[in-house]
């Protein structure tokens, strides 16, 4: 048994009573050079079956510079979330959903350090997206805020740690950071067409090929 097959039949968090419903969202494709490590899959993903299967994924892959197809076929992205499962909303706002709970700490206690084990070796570039996934793989930075992480973006990228891929935090691609990126433009304007040339290389890799990257774009 694979460990895709270990969490995909995962139920531990809905046993604990921790989640309403285990239904494990995540995408881990053999050949796969891009982990996208992000914090946990909404409604609309879990009811579908499928990471970013909603505007958040649409605003994503506008920014990767990629097609649904090319995102869920190609073979090239390791969707990996903090939590694979929906976490459930908070019971804020007026219609008593709210927004999604935070990621379940326990399912990243329980997966993340074999998952990586074994994942990060064969990727060239990761985006930390969102501050758990940031925080988690980015011990050195919590102190910093989300913004000065992502503001950070070009001495990571040529500045990898050794024999790991690019770490490249990210803002979560939600409705609700579209105030932060009216508020930092250069995000848009400068770092989304260095990432999309990042992605479009990574994608062209073989197997073989692995942590070759330019590091002149």
């Amino acid at each position: 048994m694979t460990i895709a097959d270990e969490i995909s039949q995962c139920r531990f968090c809905e046993h604990a009573g921790l989640i309403p419903e285990a239904k494990p969202v995540f995408q881990l494709p053999p050949a796969a050079r891009i982990g996208i490590f992000s914090q946990a899959p909404g409604n609309k993903a879990h009811l579908k079956g499928l990471p970013f299967y909603d505007p958040s994924g649409v605003r994503l892959r506008s920014w990767l510079g990629v097609d649904e197809e090319a995102f869920y076929e190609s073979g090239k992205f390791a969707i990996v979330p903090m939590a694979f499962c929906f976490p459930g909303y908070d019971g804020s706002g007026k219609t008593g959903k709210g927004g999604d709970k935070p990621p379940v700490p326990e399912c990243a206690e329980r997966w993340r350090d074999r998952l990586m084990a074994q994942l990060m070796p064969q990727l060239d570039l990761v985006l930390l997206i969102g501050q758990y996934a940031q925080r988690w793989h980015l011990p050195e930075l919590r102190h910093l805020s989300m913004t000065a992480r992502v503001a950070n973006w070009r001495a990571a990228m040529v500045t990898p740690r050794a024999g790991e891929p690019i770490l490249l935090p990210m803002p979560h691609p939600s409705w609700r950071n579209t105030a932060w990126l009216k508020k930092n433009p250069w995000f848009e304007d400068e770092f989304v067409p260095v990432l999309q040339a990042r992605v479009r290389q990574a994608m062209q890799h073989s197997p073989h090929q692995a942590r070759q990257l330019d590091t002149t774009i």
